[in-house]
């Protein structure tokens, strides 16, 4: 394996975990900012009013984006194992 291919694979991990993280992480900072404001407005200084609707959204995106996020986990699975078979077959030197 030669160092750009493995420098490319890693660029493409990278990228597939930022892909994945982003649906929880901006839906998270939408409703983290949407109840900040709300209680800015009503005056009420709870800690669970963030945290349970933030893990609500966390759960719905999983439901929702859940089997977009496993079918990139399995490509990019399927292109590591087929990188493999190349570099195995490839003659020593």
């Amino acid at each position: 394996m030669t160092e750009a291919a493995f420098i490319d694979l890693l660029q493409n991990a990278l990228w597939l975990i930022i892909l994945l993280s982003a649906p929880m992480l901006l839906v998270n900072l939408v409703v983290g900012v949407a109840i900040s404001i709300f209680q800015a407005v009503t005056q009420i200084q709870e800690a669970s009013l963030s945290f349970v609707p933030k893990l609500l959204a966390s759960f719905l995106i999983l439901i929702l984006a859940g089997p977009w996020m496993t079918q990139m986990v399995l490509d990019y699975s399927d292109r590591i194992f087929d990188t493999l078979v190349e570099v195995a077959k490839a003659p020593k030197q």
